[in-house]
């Protein structure tokens, strides 16, 4: 199949239009300290600009809110989002609110979208998705938390961590083992909890490298959790009773495009600094642009990223020609590769900067300390390389190794050069 990137006129013009919107009235709001109310009070009249332009929760279907829009399109307009971390929340797709948004409008029943979903899109209430585990972070078929249906109520006992938003949430989507006697995915489940039920104990935030850069508007920290003897009702299962893997998975494949493709905007952003300082700083002898480590760091960079650019838009455009679980391989790769692209950009961004760029005085020591965390988050970069490499094995076959003599690679050619020079002069 051939690719095709390109979208309609009109769509580009919405592009165009969020360029302008994220960079003239969103950066201004990063530099100011801002109680949670004043952030609402400020940026309220900005998402309804959003909601004007039909870009609102642009993720969902348009019978829920959405625009309807496939995941090209949806990618190229995160891309414009990543360059500030406060752009997602007013364009109404903030994770983890945008995923359990898309999950409950895939599994949910007409009850649960009108009680939690569709308040979520208003802003109304705030959610969490709880799935890791102390045990079972990149390998979520060792999840222990349990829970046992009793008459019309689940009940549900376990520990989980890095839940975020779990602070600041009014209710969470757990993700728990309902059968433990077939295989593990197919025995997990999601179920919602709201977070005031008796029994769930939000124990604390974990302290991360980027923690000092929570914004109680924007995020609620990685909460650790303790779920003693939950009860809620059994119509609170998202799904099927051993949905939950399968409900992941259809969560996670678009959000990791999504989030590739904000990294794209991180990294712009970032590039577009170190090319600034490059023509603008003077240091021995000439501007750092004529140094040759400095051309070597602008090319280097704009290669990475144009190839995380077209590894991301090749996944999105499978999704939407065959759907996620046909773009597995896609996926995994912009995903690691996405991820190595960011903090390297932002890397070289701080080094040409030097103690400047080391500073608070700059947005990079924070895009530093956040990329770290991009090969981590939505599966370690190691596991999306060993499962991808795994499926592309697949399609070799072992050949026979025969167990007498074998030409070393000298001998062979010599051989094959003897046949070809017989061939050549038979008729001479």
């Amino acid at each position: 199949m051939a690719w095709d990137f390109s979208t309609e006129p009109e769509f580009e013009k919405k592009l165009a239009w969020m360029r302008g919107f994220v960079r003239e009235e969103i950066y201004p709001i990063e530099t100011l300290d801002l109680s949670p109310e004043q952030y609402a009070r400020i940026t309220a009249p900005l998402k309804e600009q959003v909601k004007d332009q039909g870009l609102w929760a642009a993720h969902l279907p348009p019978e829920l809110g959405g625009g309807g829009f496939g995941q090209v399109k949806l990618g190229l307009m995160h891309e414009i989002l990543g360059a500030s971390r406060f752009a997602p929340g007013i364009f109404g797709n903030q994770a983890p609110d945008s995923g359990n948004a898309e999950l409950l409008a895939i599994g949910g029943s007409p009850e649960q979208k009108e009680q939690w979903m569709f308040p979520l899109l208003r802003g109304e209430l705030r959610s969490c998705f709880s799935m890791t585990e102390p045990g079972a972070g990149a390998d979520p078929t060792l999840l222990t938390t349990r829970a046992v249906l009793e008459g019309d109520e689940y009940v549900i006992n376990g520990h989980k961590w890095f839940s975020s938003n779990a602070s600041r949430a009014d209710f969470l989507i757990v993700m728990a083992v309902t059968d433990p006697d077939v295989s593990p995915h197919q025995g997990s489940s999601m179920i919602i909890v709201p977070v005031d039920t008796p029994g769930v104990t939000i124990l604390r935030d974990i302290p991360v490298m980027d923690h000092s850069t929570v914004h109680p508007q924007l995020e609620g920290g990685h909460a650790e959790i303790l779920y003693q003897d939950v009860r809620v009702p059994k119509t609170n299962l998202v799904g099927n009773p051993g949905d939950g893997f399968k409900l992941a998975q259809q969560r996670l494949g678009p959000g990791r495009i999504h989030h590739a493709m904000r990294w794209l905007g991180q990294s712009k952003r970032a590039f577009d600094m170190l090319c600034e300082r490059a023509v603008s700083r003077y240091a021995h002898g000439s501007v750092l642009a004529d140094k040759q480590m400095i051309q070597d760091w602008v090319a280097t960079s704009a290669a990475e990223m144009q190839a995380a650019r077209l590894l991301t838009l090749q996944a999105a455009w499978t999704m939407d020609q065959v759907g996620a679980s046909n773009a597995r391989n896609e996926i995994a790769m912009i995903k690691f590769w996405g991820a190595r692209v960011l903090h390297d950009v932002i890397d070289r961004a701080v080094q040409i900067h030097g103690s400047l760029g080391f500073s608070g005085d700059l947005p990079l020591e924070q895009m530093y300390r956040a990329a770290r965390a991009a090969r981590i988050y939505d599966g370690p970069d190691e596991v999306h390389k060993a499962a991808l490499a795994k499926r592309i094995l697949r399609g070799y076959e072992a050949v026979d190794v025969p167990t007498e003599h074998v030409p070393t690679r000298t001998e062979a050619a010599r051989t094959k050069f003897a046949q070809y020079l017989e061939l050549a002069t038979a008729n001479d």
